[in-house]
């Protein structure tokens, strides 16, 4: 008799418990809907300044390091843009068609690959162009660096490609969730090692070829500050793919709880999203020849928008003029338009 008694409190405890665990996974994801428009809005402003100035000026738009630069805001915007709305319709708990699923999180996963390798052939580009100056010279020509950022778009497709084989989309109806983002966590990790390892290759070769040739150094706060901004961009961009590694490792051997877990990614995540709309900053707005091209062009911005970027300017780099001089020492040595050509 007594073992048939239902348990009311237990049952009722059981459902006040998932009522809780799914406001919590509500609240999860409205912060990254919020989060992700607002870096795609801030991403999309800087988008139209710094990827302008590179298509109207022609030492800009056939030059590899502005054309990545071009290809590299275009990705994060696209990536915002698409996380925005694949995190918004998890939200409002709409039914998507597997089809509709499927290309959501192939386009999400295609332009977070070409972010990684953007960034990666950047690195690698600056280190022919400082370490071989000859050589880069011979293979640069005016196509090559639209044809290298075609190939990092080309590469980044096979990544989400191969884990998420067509075979396995249909045409029903279902939720769309962060599941099915879930897959070749390995795969994934093991990419994002092999980008980093080159990366770190490439900027550690470019900081001992910057001492040899005497323009890294304490006196020149410029180049070092430089380096030291791409290290911290390329950290934001690299790290929180770590940490919802080791996330996703502690949940799997069950060393952290499911709430907790889900409460470190959201931090992760709405944290380094904010910190990477610093990229057209550091990546554009820090280089002199956009700058000296924004101030020389009579652009059709509307005034507002110019004012911001130009406001942005000032701010991150308040002593520019003073400083041209060693800034332009820097740039003919690490960040030129034109690599080094050793006396003949």
């Amino acid at each position: 008799m007594e073992a048939n008694t239902p348990n009311f409190n237990n049952d009722r405890y059981v459902s006040y418990n998932g009522t809780m665990n799914e406001t919590k996974a509500n609240d999860y994801i409205y912060v990254r809907v919020c989060v992700s428009a607002a870096a795609f809005i801030i991403l999309a402003c800087f988008n139209i300044v710094i990827n302008c100035i590179i298509l109207r000026a022609e030492r800009l738009r056939n030059h590899a390091r502005f054309v990545l630069v071009f290809h590299l805001l275009l990705s994060a915007l696209i990536y915002f843009a698409v996380c925005w709305g694949f995190n918004l319709q998890i939200y409002l708990k709409a039914q998507l068609k597997a089809s509709t699923c499927a290309t959501l999180i192939t386009v999400l996963t295609t332009s977070a690959s070409n972010i990684l390798l953007t960034l990666t052939v950047m690195a690698v580009d600056r280190y022919w162009a400082i370490c071989f100056p000859l050589r880069y010279s011979n293979l640069c020509t005016r196509k090559w660096p639209w044809l290298l950022g075609l190939l990092t778009w080309a590469l980044a497709s096979i990544i989400p490609l191969s884990l998420f084989p067509w075979t396995e989309r249909g045409d029903s109806n279902r939720l769309c969730g962060r599941e099915d983002l879930k897959k070749g966590e390995l795969q994934k990790i093991l990419l994002i090692t092999v980008c980093f390892v080159i990366i770190l290759y490439s900027y550690v070769k470019i900081g001992l070829e910057g001492r040899r040739l005497g323009v890294l150094n304490r006196h020149n706060k410029i180049g070092c500050r430089t380096i030291a901004w791409h290290g911290l961009q390329l950290a934001v961009y690299i790290l929180p793919n770590f940490i919802n590694y080791l996330l996703y490792i502690l949940k799997k051997y069950e060393h952290i709880h499911e709430d907790a877990k889900d409460l470190f990614a959201v931090v992760n995540f709405a944290f380094f999203s904010i910190a990477q709309c610093i990229a057209p900053i550091v990546y554009g707005l820090r280089k002199e020849e956009i700058v000296e091209q924004l101030n020389q062009d009579g652009l059709c911005f509307s005034c507002p928008l110019k004012t911001v970027v130009e406001w942005t300017v000032r701010l991150t780099e308040p002593n520019h003029h003073s400083h041209s001089r060693e800034r332009r020492l820097t740039s003919q040595t690490l960040l030129s338009l034109e690599p080094l050509r050793p006396p003949v």
